[in-house]
């Protein structure tokens, strides 16, 4: 249905802070901290969830599913595939490795 990092970028697109969505929601702020923090989809009361979602959907946020079209025209935030995960620094490999005796 929504996972942490869905709500953190939907909130990051309001410009809203977690005690905001939180009233907008009608649930209380450890609810919403306890949801961003989810890893995977988030887990919890079914009608909690609903709230959440409709605030944003409310505020003009659209939430997008793994492999589901959007259907609005406004700005949004997705990763380009599942597998799509921010690249870790770039190392050398051993035999590359350089060493110097002074």
């Amino acid at each position: 249905m929504i996972t942490g990092p869905q709500m953190r970028a939907a909130r990051a697109l309001l410009g809203i802070d977690q005690k905001t969505l939180a009233e907008a929601a009608g649930v209380s702020l450890p609810t919403i901290q306890r949801m961003e923090a989810s890893e995977g989809n988030v887990r919890g009361v079914v009608d909690t969830l609903v709230k959440v979602v409709n605030a944003f959907e409310a505020a003009g946020i659209e939430l997008i599913g793994e492999n589901t079209p959007s259907q609005g025209s406004g700005r949004g935030v997705r990763f380009r595939s599942a597998a799509t995960k921010p690249a870790a620094e770039p190392t050398e490999p051993s035999s590359a490795k350089r060493t110097t005796a002074d």
